[in-house]
């Protein structure tokens, strides 16, 4: 990355008009994230769908969603549970064809619990990496068709390199990571994990999404940049020595943050 970084934001349907002017000016990524839950995916989801394509009209920037994540791992080893799970995937595919999205964010499955059993046998390494890819196969390749790709965001992990190395084990374009700052400056402060630029480094080119989101290193807070104690200036050093030019979305908990956010960013010299 060599220009000044171009920042977009997560959005819910209901939050699209108020910043509509701000994601219009420039062609910012957006990650839509009104999919998430169950029971609006196993509903009618269409006329949310329809509003949130009346609100992209004109817009400029990439497209994605979050996927569902609530109640489930992608390395569930329970195969009824696979089942569900894999219909959501499938649903969350539905939404992105109807949207013209091309980008799925989901969950990593490593645990701060994992991190110390990854070699020691029970829900170790090979048993992650089979279950999920179990339970990823039908959507990734339907995801392959349709040229969508899901990366995987780190949650829990502590070491940045499984995650990784997991995404890597697919050998396909519609898998990549993600990394969610707050996450892994959780990671960092409660769980032994390196500092965020850290995760940055490890993901280099294969980085093509990333949460900015701030946090003080005990809980995932989701405040607006420069509230926290996240190392902005550390974390953005590490992106521009990469080109794999990953979506800049900043997830904070209240919406209205993004404006704030934003004056952070642009009084910093870091993203525009």
């Amino acid at each position: 990355m060599s220009e000044l970084p171009i920042i977009g934001a997560a959005l819910l349907v209901e939050e699209m008009p108020v910043h509509r002017d701000w994601y219009l000016e420039k062609p910012r990524d957006l990650e839509i994230q009104s999919f998430i839950n169950a029971d609006v995916l196993i509903g009618d989801w269409k006329p949310m769908a329809e509003e949130i394509k009346k609100q992209l009209d004109g817009h400029q920037g990439r497209l994605g969603i979050h996927g569902p994540f609530w109640g489930f791992t992608i390395d569930t080893p329970d195969p009824d549970v696979r089942t569900v799970v894999q219909k959501r995937l499938d649903q969350a595919l539905d939404v992105c064809e109807f949207l013209g999205a091309d980008q799925v964010v989901i969950h990593s499955p490593f645990t701060t619990w994992s991190y110390n059993h990854l070699d020691d046998g029970f829900k170790g390494r090979e048993e992650i990496t089979e279950n999920t890819h179990l339970t990823l196969a039908p959507a990734i390749r339907r995801a392959e068709n349709m040229g969508v790709t899901f990366v995987i965001e780190n949650i829990e992990d502590i070491n940045p390199f499984e995650r990784l190395k997991l995404a890597d084990s697919f050998n396909s374009s519609a898998v990549a990571v993600s990394i969610d700052t707050g996450h892994a400056h959780y990671a960092h402060g409660n769980t032994g994990a390196a500092p965020v630029d850290h995760f940055v480094h490890a993901a280099a080119n294969r980085l093509q999404h990333v949460h900015l989101q701030d946090a003080d290193g005990y809980a995932d807070r989701h405040w607006a940049t420069g509230d926290g104690t996240v190392n902005w200036k550390a974390v953005f050093a590490a992106l521009k020595q990469y080109d794999s030019n990953p979506r800049l979305i900043l997830e904070v908990r209240d919406h209205n943050d993004i404006k704030k956010s934003m004056k952070y960013l642009e009084a910093t010299g870091l993203g525009q």
